[in-house]
């Protein structure tokens, strides 16, 4: 896929770190699929990797988490 972004790179599959902010909590989660652009770097996520992680960041919000590092499990 070529970038959105740039316009010039090419995506690539690979890994990435995301961290999300919710209402006080920041959910930090690591070796996350995604595609990435060659030449910016900018990341892109499946909608069904972004909507798991947000839910896992409300979820964490919700019983008081402040911070959380994990890595990303596609099944959790």
């Amino acid at each position: 896929m070529q970038c959105l972004i740039c316009r010039y790179g090419q995506t690539f599959e690979g890994q990435t770190t995301v961290t999300l902010e919710r209402e006080g909590t920041t959910l930090v989660s690591k070796a996350v699929p995604a595609l990435i652009c060659d030449t910016c770097g900018e990341v892109y996520l499946e909608d069904e990797i972004g909507s798991k992680l947000l839910a896992k960041t409300q979820e964490a919000a919700r019983t008081g988490v402040q911070v959380e590092v994990r890595n990303y499990a596609l099944a959790a």
